[in-house]
């Protein structure tokens, strides 16, 4: 990948993260800000809106760490186990591992006595069919063998990014966070090969000018 594109990918997902999370931010909190529309209070909106934007940047920058930790960690895992079916075999048992750990231990955790664990199972399931159609259309887009490292992505990165409100477990702060993050390693995962051709087709290019 070029700098220049490097560049490109940096700010459109720095700016899918804001609007992302300004949107979302006035629909999971709205019992929150629904007095400022009641009356309409254009300034107070407007700077809400631009501190949600602001969070949402943040979320982004976090995203952007996760994915390009990840591009390292496949390329290691490739090098280390010599086998993508290994290296993939892996990479499902830790989906699995951190699944069960997002129920069991913020259950475990956060519970109150005779609460349900179905809420808490169906904020991990939420994720994981999100990855799997993800996942899904990365494979379409590019190969088959791009499914299991794209689900990794959307659950395992995912969820790592997600854990310093996880720990808080303030439900509206939850809920804030995990869907800026699934937009922007949705936007990030889906291009990526895009900008990647993109990147070549311009190398490819500055080789053939002449020299003078």
């Amino acid at each position: 990948m070029t700098s220049r594109n490097w560049v490109k990918l940096f700010l459109s997902t720095l700016l899918v993260g804001g609007l992302t999370t300004g949107v979302v931010g006035f629909i999971v909190r709205w019992n929150e800000f629904k007095p400022l529309f009641v009356p309409f209070d254009f300034l107070e909106i407007l700077s809400v809106l631009f501190w949600l934007i602001g969070v949402g940047f943040i979320f982004s920058v976090l995203s952007q760490m996760g994915f390009f930790a990840y591009l390292t960690v496949h390329r290691f895992g490739l090098g280390i186990f010599k086998s993508r079916s290994l290296w993939n075999a892996v990479q499902v048992l830790l989906i699995v591992f951190v699944l069960f750990d997002l129920v069991y231990l913020r259950y475990n955790a956060f519970a109150k006595e005779g609460e349900s664990i179905l809420p808490y199972i169906a904020l991990a399931a939420f994720v994981l069919v999100v990855a799997l159609v993800v996942a899904a259309v990365k494979a379409k887009l590019t190969n088959k063998d791009a499914f299991i490292p794209a689900v990794f992505f959307m659950v395992v990165v995912t969820t790592i990014e997600w854990v310093p409100v996880l720990r808080v477990n303030e439900q509206s702060w939850v809920y804030l966070m995990i869907f800026p993050l699934l937009v922007c390693n949705t936007y990030q995962l889906l291009i990526l090969h895009k900008i990647n051709e993109k990147s070549q087709l311009q190398k490819q290019q500055k080789s053939k000018k002449p020299t003078k």
